[in-house]
């Protein structure tokens, strides 16, 4: 895989992830040259009868479809990274099916239901994979996912290896699942954000999207929000607390966590999956790493990427890196996690 080569003024993980946040994403039409997908919008129906909003597309010839949501905050209306994605897919000849999972986008205005950062999510992706091999979506499905979704994506990995007989799938339908930056331990990772002095700030934002998020469940669904825990919910951890747990049955914000962290279950893995991962992320703690280079190297299901530079679902690639790996635009970790879909087809 070619190394990850980003331009000088971005090789620190802090200054990578606020330029791709607050500069690519104003810029990022003019990066490729890739006409946009038509997609036909659809309501699906995700695990325990949720409905989930998502649209699909079916190119000639298909050769799979992937299936993919976003991170932590957003809807399918503003998520460029995924907009990306899909159009660099769809010209390899990959459908598409992209989500608005549990809470979020159109799927929170006909669903109450919280996330549950992948403990069902992972059974939405194998639910949504079967409606769209039901609709012509073609087999195999790759499941994928950056930050919070590749948490999502990694439980749809789990849950991939014990398809239920009824569930419209058969094992070789499912072709791998591809994770960039993944939430891995959010104890640990949450702990680490908190103490960090730019940390905080990065956490600070994200809890002032959570809490924008809860207020527009509260404005469908006023009956299940009660306004005042909303109110209090100020941070990451908050919102969990206030919001979440309960719904799960976990009596602490930290059992949840444990329990749907994916790192352990991680080298148990059979379903063939593309890791990458950037030794800089400010998202993640530092501690995460070691433990996830132990397990790439004990299950040769697993394909970890490890790369000194990238922050946080940036790879951002230098003309230079562009080059080297005979990219079109400086979208690396998309035009890898394609690479590698395109490998395990051969």
């Amino acid at each position: 895989m070619p190394t990850f080569t980003p331009p000088w003024f971005l090789q620190n993980g802090l200054a990578m992830t606020l330029y791709t946040a607050l500069v690519a994403n104003q810029t990022w039409p003019q990066s490729i040259d890739v006409l946009p997908v038509a997609y036909q919008d659809q309501i699906f129906v995700g695990h325990g009868n949720v409905p989930i909003f998502g649209r699909w597309a079916v190119p000639k010839q298909p050769r799979g479809t992937i299936v993919a949501t976003y991170g932590i905050t957003g809807s399918l209306d503003d998520q460029w990274q995924l907009e990306i994605l899909g159009r660099k897919a769809y010209q390899r000849g990959y459908g598409l099916v992209m989500f608005d999972w549990r809470a979020h986008g159109k799927t929170a205005e006909l669903s109450p239901t919280l996330t549950s950062d992948g403990i069902y999510e992972g059974e939405d992706y194998i639910a949504l994979a079967a409606q769209a091999k039901a609709l012509g979506c073609a087999p195999p499905f790759w499941f994928v996912g950056y930050s919070l979704s590749g948490q999502l994506a990694l439980w749809g990995a789990k849950a991939a290896m014990n398809l239920p007989p009824d569930s419209g799938l058969l094992p070789d339908d499912i072709g791998g699942v591809v994770v960039v930056c993944p939430s891995l331990d959010s104890n640990r990772s949450l702990r680490y954000l908190t103490s960090d002095p730019l940390g905080k700030y990065l956490e600070r934002s994200i809890a002032q999207e959570l809490k924008r998020l809860a207020q527009r469940l509260h404005r469908f669904h006023p009956e299940h929000f009660d306004p005042a825990a909303i109110a209090r919910a100020n941070s990451i951890w908050a919102f969990d607390h206030e919001l979440v747990i309960e719904r799960l049955g976990f009596a602490s914000v930290e059992a949840y966590y444990d329990a749907s962290s994916p790192l352990p279950f991680m080298a148990e893995l059979t379903t063939p999956t593309l890791v990458l991962y950037a030794a800089d992320d400010p998202m993640f703690s530092p501690e995460i790493i070691p433990d996830l280079q132990k397990i790439g190297a004990a299950n040769p299901n697993l394909d970890l990427v490890l790369t000194d530079h990238g922050g946080h679902v940036g790879y951002y690639s230098s003309s230079a890196g562009q080059r080297q790996a005979g990219d079109r635009d400086p979208w690396w970790a998309w035009n890898r996690a394609l690479d590698w879909i395109d490998r395990q087809l051969v």
